[in-house]
């Protein structure tokens, strides 16, 4: 399907895009369909899950469950929602076309989620350092109030820097085929075919933002690192081992989202995209919202014990909800 645009005052203006996606044989593109399509509805029902504990359980109104992990699961349905849903349609329908309206929601909600995740697993990687390193003093580090303000600046930053990008990205001239070498409309790529000449202000916004997430990472590294250094003071083993096991899942998916999404964003400004770069963005894209659930939640026994409150006992027995809650 062809792009359709208009000429007006020198200046196109595009009415859809074409995302090329994965190609390749119907029955690879099925595949593809089916494995987002599960991760998908796993990302759902474990965040879905999440939200409606906290939300209930009256138990879990502190600052890492109902604050966090609340937002933290809406944001992570949020990031996937903005773009499976439309990529598992194009591959049902054989189709590749989005509609302008589309691409725009697209160009801000997954900066906007993807921020706003990064800032809250920020919070959450200090809201564990002032519970180990300063037990003492955590209900006056970590109060109410200071829990509001700092998630609702997340929320409140990562909207403003999406709505200047999504601004400065559709105010450029999009002419000719507009195929965009990814899955779902992503910034770089609209960036790499674009007609403008000059560019500057949205690279240099592109790279604004890969300084705040690596401060954002040294953050959570440093955080860690301080829990790390405190829990060796332990002479519990278990302990130990315990936070250990909790901790290091945690960086792990901070490192695996932030490598993915920098090489994802910057590469395709210095260079065309290959299909490893459609796998890496999969991964910022999909993994996240399907691991986040099981990492910091579903794991948990105050998470288990909630979910025991809501649930009857026997339908806890059954097999397929036992699995899902499997440590």
């Amino acid at each position: 399907m062809q792009n359709v645009s208009t000429k007006m005052n020198n200046i196109s203006v595009a009415t859809e895009f074409l995302i090329l996606g994965f190609s390749g044989p119907w029955s690879l593109q099925f595949l593809q369909c089916v494995l987002f399509t599960v991760i998908y509805l796993f990302a759902l029902r474990g965040n879905g899950l999440i939200i409606t504990i906290t939300s209930l359980d009256p138990c879990l109104h502190t600052p890492m469950y109902f604050f966090f992990l609340k937002n933290l699961s809406l944001l992570d349905i949020c990031l996937i929602s903005a773009v499976v849903p439309k990529t598992v349609a194009n591959s049902l329908t054989r189709s590749n076309s989005i509609s302008f309206f589309g691409c725009v929601t697209q160009v801000f909600l997954v900066p906007f989620s993807a921020g706003a995740e990064l800032f809250l697993l920020t919070l959450m990687s200090v809201d564990r350092y002032a519970a180990i390193c300063h037990l003492l003093h955590y209900e006056a580090i970590m109060n109410r109030g200071t829990c509001v303000q700092t998630v609702a600046l997340s929320w409140l930053t990562s909207g403003f820097i999406s709505v200047i990008h999504t601004a400065g990205t559709f105010s450029l001239s999009y002419c000719g085929f507009n195929e965009i070498q990814q899955f779902f409309c992503d910034i770089p790529q609209l960036l790499a075919i674009t007609c403008s000449e000059n560019i500057t202000v949205e690279i240099v916004l592109i790279l604004v933002n890969a300084v705040l997430d690596v401060f954002c990472f040294i953050c959570i590294t440093f955080s860690y690192i301080c829990i790390f250094y405190t829990v060796r003071k332990i002479p519990s083993t278990k302990r130990q081992s315990k936070t250990y096991s909790t901790c290091l899942p945690h960086l792990a998916v901070v490192i695996l989202f932030l490598s993915t999404a920098f090489i994802a964003y910057l590469k395709p400004i210095l260079g065309c995209t290959s299909f490893t770069d459609l796998v890496l963005s999969s991964f910022y894209i999909l993994l996240p919202p399907s691991l986040n659930p099981i990492i910091y939640s579903l794991r948990n026994k105050a998470m288990k014990s909630g979910l025991g409150k809501l649930i009857p006992r026997r339908l806890l027995r059954k097999e397929n909800v036992l699995n899902f809650l499997q440590e």
